[in-house]
């Protein structure tokens, strides 16, 4: 039972830090620390994929979940404006 508990606040603590990236990188238009800003170059397409990957989770929709990765991978590799 205590080995459960522990590993659900690391999944609550890792959701609320994946939010966290999402919202800064969303509304900033760039990502926190050096090697976050060096291998995403499209922070505001990342975060909105981040956000619509938490957002699949409560929903319990897949398509959302495909739609935000989608969008992570294409904030990494889209060429910078």
């Amino acid at each position: 039972m205590f080995i459960f508990v522990v590993l659900l606040m690391v999944l609550v603590a890792a959701a609320i830090g994946w939010a966290v990236l999402g919202i800064h990188a969303l509304l900033l238009g760039r990502m926190p620390g050096r090697w976050l800003d060096r291998v995403v170059r499209q922070p505001r397409i990342w975060g909105a994929g981040a956000l619509l990957m938490l957002l699949s989770l409560d929903m319990g929709s897949p398509s959302l979940l495909v739609i935000g990765v989608g969008l992570v991978a294409l904030g990494h590799v889209a060429k910078p404006t």
